[in-house]
């Protein structure tokens, strides 16, 4: 039994497929997905379905993200603004067009059960973005640091390696966790196609988004697999640029 972490997905649904048989992925293993399903890719309905179908066979934890945040509101309110739109929301949109009331309220359904966190046996978080609070996630006062902080990938990607975690300059945010796993921040906006790693923070969100690929990690071993560009799964259209 192996534990995969799976980052940003986008909409991207056909380098899902790709990324489970690259990794050989069985019943057996567990599957935290890091969140942001959708807004990018033409897909991001059809995600969703394919992922309720996966947690039906496969032991999957989902965390939400700050597009699927967006998402579940438009599904739940019917609300939108301009910077979900401009941002990937129009294609949501679109990707819902011919879904009926049924339909939107399993996806509704779905995004609301989702985990803001998950922190498993072995003291490893998993979060879509971050936390401020210095006491963990768990006492963090803005609840919306679960879908949007980058303060703790930035702090964890300049600390000086010299550092170690038993001296009293090391962070106390990343002292709480043996590891910690996070999306939202593509590596691509750093020039780096696969996952990052900063002190003992891993970052598994490859710009899918963009020019990146879609990625599966072995949590254990830090083995990776990889998508084909998204892009080229989706020649086209735009993504977001």
């Amino acid at each position: 039994m192996k534990t995969f972490v799976i980052g940003d997905i986008h909409g991207g649904l056909k380098a899902i497929p790709q990324i489970l048989k690259k990794a050989n992925i069985t019943t057996k293993d567990t599957l935290i997905f890091l969140g942001d399903y959708v807004d990018g890719w033409s897909e991001s309905a059809q995600v969703i379905d394919f992922l309720i179908h996966l947690e039906s066979t496969h032991k999957c934890i989902f965390i939400k993200g700050n597009h699927d945040v967006y998402c579940e509101n438009w599904l739940k309110e019917g609300t939108s603004n301009q910077s979900w739109l401009f941002h990937g929301g129009t294609m949501t949109i679109k990707s819902y067009e011919n879904y009926s009331s049924e339909q939107k309220s399993e996806h509704l359904n779905f995004l609301e059960r989702m985990k803001l966190f998950h922190i498993d046996k072995q003291n490893r978080l998993f979060i879509h973005a971050g936390f401020t609070s210095m006491h963990g996630p768990s006492q963090e006062v803005h609840q919306s640091n679960y879908n949007w902080d980058r303060t703790l990938w930035e702090m964890a990607l300049t600390m000086d390696k010299r550092i170690k975690k038993d001296s009293l300059l090391f962070p106390k945010r990343l002292k709480l966790f043996k590891e910690i796993y996070i999306g939202h921040t593509p590596t691509t906006h750093y020039n780096v196609m696969v996952p990052m790693q900063g002190c003992n923070v891993w970052n598994v969100d490859t710009g899918a988004a963009f020019k990146g690929h879609l990625s599966i990690m072995d949590i254990d071993s830090k083995e990776y697999w990889q998508s084909d560009r998204v892009k080229n799964l989706y020649s086209n259209e735009q993504g977001r640029n």
